[in-house]
């Protein structure tokens, strides 16, 4: 599978504004893409957090008021976490928003693609660091059915290794998966 033609079809344009309308507070990720076989960067949330504990997700978090748009937020949280610095450059394109049906966030998932990963430095929010083959862990799309995931609307799961990656990951990842099977791409 050819990178750029993964890159053509999930450019989009880019609206970071941070519009909420709802009580759900605003948050943002971003899907980092590289190398020739696409690779995505994903993090493992410690056991001891507050919100998402143990979970798999993409680096990001809340939007602060000093922010101003939430790809802002998305370019600052992966800082923090990772110790990667991405520019605004890098930014083709995102994803529709996604809601946590358990802890009250609405999620802007934003994408990039890079080059090359440079090393990552992760702190104390992030467990580990999995860098997955895109076009293997889309073939795990399976329909969840854990009750204690408490949804009211599809949900799926993914599976990379031991992980388990649910929730709002994995409506993110369905989001990709739908727009590569559209262009016949997987």
């Amino acid at each position: 599978m050819d990178i750029h033609k993964i890159r053509d079809a999930l450019t989009s344009p880019v609206k970071p504004e941070a519009r909420n309308n709802s009580k759900n507070k605003l948050a943002a990720v971003l899907i980092m893409f590289y190398g020739p076989k696409p690779t995505i960067i994903m993090i493992e949330r410690p056991k001891t957090m507050n919100h998402h504990a143990g979970e798999i997700s993409f680096p990001g978090g809340t939007l602060k008021q000093g922010d101003g748009d939430l790809l802002k937020t998305a370019i600052r949280e992966t800082k923090e976490e990772l110790g990667v610095e991405i520019s605004r450059l890098a930014i083709i394109g995102q994803l529709a928003p996604v809601t946590t049906l358990n802890s009250g966030f609405t999620i802007m998932p934003f994408i990039a693609f890079l080059d090359q990963i440079p090393s990552l430095v992760p702190n104390s929010e992030i467990a580990s660091v999995l860098r997955i083959p895109l076009l293997d862990l889309l073939k795990t799309i399976e329909d969840d059915s854990d009750p204690t995931h408490k949804s009211i609307q599809e949900m799926y799961t993914f599976k990379f290794q031991e992980h388990l990656i649910w929730g709002a990951s994995a409506r993110m990842l369905k989001q990709i998966l739908v727009k590569l099977v559209a262009l016949e791409l997987v």
